[in-house]
């Protein structure tokens, strides 16, 4: 998979790519990232890359242009890529939609900051929005790992052991089971005697028993109806606005 990631921070960033899951994927040849400031295609002088809203309100709005020069001159020189743009609009990121991003040839992020993006970068390209809960970040840096990571892990030969990938939470209908290694008991707490017995069959019974139990816990304690909050923005002039 090559990813690129446009994003106005890739320092921040990198470190988290170069660790762990993700470095290993890079440096077995499964995984090329490319971070891309797209402050590098802003077309003046100080480099601007974002404007103050029409109509009014606070804060800032990435420009396109930027955006749209950054994108162009990726597919120029790799091909088409599947573009994905981090928003509060985009559908709840899960398993399934990572397993999916996983089998991408060319995946394309784009890391929005402060107030958004102005509405024509939506218009034109083709994203697939996604979003990662009901909740705010500063920027889509951090969500753009979490996707990543998430997709990369399911990438063929990335984990040592495939069936980790297979039989983890949210791959079937249930959630993983209990875990326990060494030592056997901890402050009082003993890991359960059926996991050292030797009878595979009863091991596997007693873990999807405490599969259903914990799925069904999880989804007792889930919101039946929750609610939207009301939080209308202010939309006219005279408003405070980030210098």
């Amino acid at each position: 998979m090559r990813c690129a990631i446009l994003t106005l921070f890739p320092a921040a960033i990198r470190p988290y790519l170069d660790e762990s899951i993700l470095g290993i994927a890079q440096a077995q040849g499964n995984l090329r990232v490319d971070l891309v400031d797209f402050r590098n295609y802003a077309l003046d002088p100080h480099r601007t890359v974002d404007d103050r809203p029409f109509g009014g309100g606070p804060g800032m709005v990435l420009k396109p242009e930027p955006i749209f020069a950054a994108v162009e001159d990726l597919e120029r020189a790799h091909g088409a890529f599947h573009k994905v743009l981090l928003c509060p609009r985009g559908r709840t990121f899960d398993q399934r939609k990572a397993r999916e991003l996983s089998r991408s040839e060319r995946l394309l992020f784009l890391c929005g900051r402060y107030e958004g993006y102005d509405e024509r970068i939506r218009q034109g390209f083709a994203w697939e929005e996604i979003s990662l809960g009901d909740f705010v970040l500063a920027g889509g840096e951090l969500a753009a790992m979490v996707v990543l990571e998430a997709a990369v892990r399911l990438i063929p030969g990335v984990l040592g052991c495939a069936q980790s990938a297979e039989l983890e939470s949210f791959e079937g209908e249930l959630l993983d089971y209990p875990q326990y290694t060494r030592p056997r008991e901890f402050r009082g707490m003993a890991a359960p005697d059926i996991l050292m017995s030797g009878d595979h069959a009863a091991v596997a019974r007693w873990r999807h028993e405490q599969a259903k139990v914990l799925t069904a816990k999880k989804l007792a304690a889930a919101p039946t109806n929750p609610q939207p909050t009301s939080n209308p923005r202010p939309t006219g002039r005279g408003q405070s606005q980030d210098p």
